[in-house]
């Protein structure tokens, strides 16, 4: 199986990741591996996490307040977004 980004979900992926390493050298390295391995579980396991909305689910980014908001298609896992925890959590839903 596959994944792909949804293009505002890669691009507050890739902010989080120089909001990290401007914090501290290799934090931003730190969250993307994180981030990552998350996907990677979400991609081996698309249907372990709950539903979130519709057909949305969250996986959980480990050591850092982030979650994988993603829907699962027949051969694609797609991310919606790549969600700070503690802001708005209802931004995202503009993407589906």
């Amino acid at each position: 199986m596959t994944y792909s980004f949804h293009p505002e979900a890669e691009a507050e992926f890739c902010n989080a990741i120089e909001y990290y390493e401007e914090c501290e050298k290799y934090l931003g390295y730190d969250f993307a591996v994180e981030v990552y391995s998350a996907i990677e579980r979400v991609v081996s396991y698309p249907k372990a996490w709950q539903i979130i909305d519709n057909d949305i689910r969250r996986a959980l980014v480990k050591r850092f307040p982030y979650g994988i908001l993603y829907s699962s298609e027949a051969e694609e896992i797609f991310i919606v977004a790549v969600m700070h925890l503690h802001r708005d959590p209802d931004y995202w839903k503009n993407r589906t």
